[in-house]
């Protein structure tokens, strides 16, 4: 895999100089070079408007000596040095993986000053950590982490790359399959190897959630796909597992960075993440208005949870959609999820049916949701919640601020 310059295309523009991350173009008597420590990123491809950059890799007829391409990468995503709970999940997903296929699994590791996560990618079976570090790349943003991400498949040619599908992960991996010219399959529920082929099935529902369609990349590597949060189990892990470091060589031009990070400020779903939260409340269209959420919200504070919403709350604009649980939404996997005024329909059940118990509050004793759920309470949720949270609050010592008494 490597970059290829047309001379008698290029003009000497200069545009690729200007967006190159690392500094490894030069124009030379009006005409583009390649200079050494190349990390095959694509950005210099993608800005040229002459066609005068090639890469090795996809085409209308597939992808260039696709028998190289081996093993699965997992993208570690992480925030604020600490990995998230997807990363792991993905692990586990992707060591039964490569395991059947009897390849390696690889993480991809990309951040400011992120050594330490390296041993629990091992723990969690990772056999290779590949480890990118910029201190450009301390936050999130699309432009460094596409470049770095890059470099990091051009390096090993995984023949399986996984993220997870999360704000980070639905935009890095569209921007990666575009630069690298090969498939995605998105919001993943299920993965797994054909036996014939070996290669990877890619399993998401299909209109409306009333089919699961099984997608294949048979002609293009890397095969990629977005995993939803919750829908795979954490592994054990093993603390005295250890593995190999491959760092990555390479600085990040800032110049070539079209934004900046100026200030992370956090919001209160994010202090507690829906997804990796173990007590999720939901409300629905039963609660009547936006203001009536106060009410799950001080039973989520009293339980240590998070708030959801169901679609048709979020379409009122009662919630932003970073609130919405199902199919369109996150899928959770809490030990406990509350559904409060929520009938129960499919394309919401899709994002709770992997939690450990589920509790339904709805005034309609034919509501759906009373199908799945463990627990069903028949009642107005205006009188069953405020009671609830006060019986909670008693039994933890609460005195309504957070604070036990006991």
């Amino acid at each position: 895999m490597g970059i290829q310059i047309d001379k008698d295309k290029c003009t000497g523009c200069g545009r690729c100089l200007a967006v190159c991350p690392f500094g490894c173009m030069e124009v030379v008597e009006r005409k583009a070079i390649i200079k050494e420590g190349c990390l095959v990123c694509g950005a210099c491809r993608d800005v040229c408007e002459f066609e005068a950059v090639a890469i090795e890799r996809g085409s209308s007829r597939g992808t260039p000596d696709i028998e190289k391409y081996s093993g699965v990468l997992v993208f570690a995503e992480q925030h604020q040095g600490k990995l998230r709970d997807c990363t792991l999940e993905l692990l586990g997903a992707g060591k039964k993986l490569a395991d059947k296929l009897q390849q390696e699994l690889a993480a991809a590791l990309i951040g400011s000053e992120v050594d330490m996560l390296c041993p629990p990618l091992f723990a969690h079976g990772a056999d290779k950590v590949y480890l990118f570090q910029d201190e450009i790349l301390k936050f999130y943003h699309t432009d460094p982490y596409a470049a770095a991400m890059t470099a990091v498949i051009a390096q090993q040619k995984p023949s399986i790359v996984l993220f997870g599908a999360t704000t980070t992960g639905r935009d890095l991996a569209p921007r990666l399959a575009a630069r690298l010219r090969t498939g995605l399959t998105a919001d993943c529920t299920g993965l797994e190897v054909e036996d014939e082929s070996g290669l990877l099935l890619q399993i998401r529902p299909a209109f409306g959630g009333n089919i699961m369609a099984s997608i294949k990349c048979a002609n293009y590597r890397p095969q990629m796909a977005t995993v939803r949060p919750k829908v795979m189990k954490k592994p054990v892990p093993d603390i005295l597992r250890r593995g190999e470091i491959i760092r990555i060589e390479g600085k990040i031009n800032p110049k070539t960075i079209r934004t900046r990070v100026i200030q992370v400020i956090e919001t209160m779903d994010q202090i507690v993440n829906l997804e990796e939260a173990e007590i999720v409340v939901s409300g629905g269209r039963g609660l009547g208005k936006a203001e009536n959420f106060h009410l799950l919200e001080e039973l989520a504070k009293s339980l240590g949870g998070a708030v959801g919403a169901s679609r048709a709350a979020v379409d009122a604009g009662w919630k932003p959609h970073s609130f919405q649980v199902g199919q369109t939404g996150k899928t959770v996997c809490p030990k406990l999820y509350i559904a409060c005024g929520i009938s129960g329909a499919i394309q919401h059940l899709v994002g709770i049916q992997t939690s450990d118990m589920i509790v339904a509050v709805n005034k309609d004793p034919e509501a759906p949701i009373f199908k799945v759920a463990d627990f069903g309470i028949v009642g107005d949720l205006f009188q069953i919640i405020p009671e609830l949270t006060q019986v909670v609050r008693e039994f933890k010592g609460d005195n309504g601020s957070g604070e036990c008494e006991r």
